[in-house]
């Protein structure tokens, strides 16, 4: 086997490699280079080429999302890593291990106007949960005069061969690659290795100059204090009314029993998003239907005495500006890192996993008689009633076409959603229990939609499916640059001609300056871009249309497809708006 020469290089492959780090996505360049070839020439790795370095970061966060494993993400120094940055941060706030490599020049070349080079040193400093910046090897296997190498030009570089020399940074770095990797490792999020290498950067060699100590991480096991426990259960079996807030959450995490366990209770209403990945026909899935068309009287009769949420982050906005102004007496917020005060009023941050909480708590718990999930399941099928028929009398629309493409998906397949539109469109349709649900729901942006599905797509024997808005997809368009997209990766881009989000958010509609900077009105198609990347294109146009393409679309195909659904621009927000009065 062939080895990069530089033995730093060597250091961070040997331990990516001893932390089953397996999968590596590649964004090509020079300074990188010693890295390159030390994965590239293990088999062990799966290395993948993305050009736009943007597109790669979501690439790698969907390997990770699918697989629960850290993925590293390799480019050159200077601006290829700042465009990372979108990912790290979806990477920070979604809880996804995302190991960063950027190639660095020496410190001495830093500064001095050189080209590809910018601070690279903790330049995610507050989007990371850890930051190393490696030293530069001092050992030179062709230079028997250490002090001739450039790295010594200056005081500082003088005193760190005093003091330590090649021996001393080794461990150093060691140290600091086992500390970020286990770091990515137990706290489920980005971390960023910063690499100087010095040229030459392409020399290889038949033998491995270093052997680096691995450093196993530290799992911490968080131990319940009875007492405490206690506390929450006499609260709990005290209180009549009860309301559990899921956000995104992965699928199967939670047993089964504890579902069960907490749709039998009167004194519980779970509300869930489809972000959430939870089932029961006693769960109130579609949030907006219930809050949307609420009087004061009824908020005030929905106001739970206890919240308690886990998951990540909510879609709804209307359940957080209710909860805001109605809050409860408790919030209790289930999570192993961090507890958001979204709702102004956290009590209990508890930390832990919530099946582990939930096999503690709920076995204790008594299952209160009260009136508070009657009274909501009856205005829940109430409006269920009202759903259908709304659909009946409504033309072809945004809003129909997401009730015939959500009602079709394949049982057993994985359903990727891109933000705006089409988060919140999906929250008001009832899906198959059978279908996973994913979204960048972390930072809420449109970039990167794309890349993220298709890397979740290679890592997954399932069907997976991107619903994404027409602004999402063209934003994003360079994910389609890729040379792994397996044939049976479906993409379903509904495109009203522009941002329609901006139509249903209060403003001057219909005015040039509306069109022009805010839903940034366009005639785009993605009929060139799928002839472009070897995509099967469909494009439709009608409810009838859309119905009959739907029926074909998920089968096998020798190559992935994407099928174009265009909508009436102007009519889309009247129907959505006027919704949530027909509801009521």
């Amino acid at each position: 086997m062939k080895y990069p020469k530089i033995p730093l290089a060597q250091t961070v492959v040997q331990l990516c490699k001893a932390k089953d780090i397996s999968n590596i996505v590649i964004s090509p360049g020079s300074r990188n280079a010693p890295l390159t070839l030390g994965f590239t020439n293990d088999s062990f790795f799966n290395c993948y080429s993305i050009v736009d370095e943007r597109c790669a970061a979501f690439f790698a966060l969907g390997i990770a999302q699918q697989t629960q494993k850290p993925v590293a993400v390799l480019c050159t120094s200077g601006s290829a890593l700042l465009n990372y940055y979108p990912a790290i941060a979806e990477a920070y706030y979604s809880d996804i291990p995302l190991v960063v490599l950027s190639a660095d020049r020496p410190k001495y070349l830093v500064g001095i106007g050189d080209g590809q080079t910018i601070n690279q040193k903790e330049v995610y400093k507050n989007h990371i949960v850890y930051s190393a910046n490696l030293k530069q090897d001092v050992k030179a296997e062709n230079n028997s005069e250490t002090e001739e190498l450039p790295i010594f030009k200056n005081i500082e570089n003088k005193l760190e061969k005093l003091l330590g020399l090649q021996q001393t940074i080794q461990q150093e770095n060691e140290t600091e690659i086992n500390t970020a990797i286990n770091t990515a490792i137990t706290q489920n999020g980005p971390v960023h290795i910063n690499i100087p290498f010095e040229e030459p950067l392409y020399e290889l060699t038949d033998e491995l100059a270093v052997n680096p100590k691995v450093i196993l991480p530290e799992v911490n096991v968080v131990k319940t204090n009875p007492e405490a426990l206690n506390d929450l259960v006499d609260v709990w079996n005290n209180t009549s009314k009860k309301m559990i807030l899921v956000g995104v959450n992965k699928p199967n995490s939670i047993e089964q029993q504890w579902l069960n366990k907490l749709a039998e209770d009167e004194s519980v209403i779970v509300f869930t998003e489809t972000t959430s990945n939870l089932h029961h026909d006693n769960f109130f899935p579609s949030i907006d239907q219930i809050i949307a068309p609420l009087t004061e009287d009824e908020f005030k009769r929905l106001q739970p005495d206890i919240l308690l949420t886990f998951g990540g982050l909510i879609v709804s906005k209307k359940i957080k500006a209710f909860l805001r102004t109605y809050k409860p007496k408790f919030h209790w917020h289930i999570d192993e890192k961090k507890a958001n005060n979204t709702f102004f009023s956290l009590s209990n941050h508890l930390r832990g996993n919530p099946n582990t909480f939930f096999s503690k708590f709920l076995p204790k718990v008594d299952v209160r008689k009260s009136s508070y999930f009657s009274f909501w399941s009856a205005i829940k099928k109430n409006r269920l009633v009202k759903h259908d028929s709304y659909l009946e009398t409504i033309p072809y629309s945004d809003f129909k076409v997401f009730n015939q493409i959500l009602s079709t998906l394949p049982s057993d397949s994985v359903l990727q959603l891109s933000n705006s539109s089409t988060i919140r469109y999906a929250q008001l349709f009832k899906l198959n229990k059978a279908v996973d649900v994913f979204c960048n729901r972390g930072t809420s942006g449109i970039d990167g939609s794309t890349s993220t599905a298709i890397g979740f797509a290679l890592k997954s024997d399932r069907q997976t499916t991107l619903v994404t808005g027409d602004l999402s997809f063209f934003y994003d368009s360079n994910a389609l640059w890729n040379d792994y997209i397996p044939n049976n990766f479906r993409i379903i881009v509904i495109n009203n001609q522009g941002g329609g989000i901006f139509r249903i958010l209060p403003g001057h509609k219909n005015t040039e300056n509306f069109d022009t900077y805010f839903e940034t009105k366009h005639k785009l198609s993605a009929k060139q871009l799928c002839e472009m990347y070897d995509f099967d294109y469909q494009e439709v146009s009608g409810e009838f249309n859309l119905s009959s393409a739907l029926q074909s679309f998920y089968n096998n195909n020798s190559r992935p497809k994407l099928l174009e659904v265009f909508t009436p621009r102007e009519i889309n927000d009247e129907v959505l708006l006027s919704y949530f009065k027909f509801i009521k």
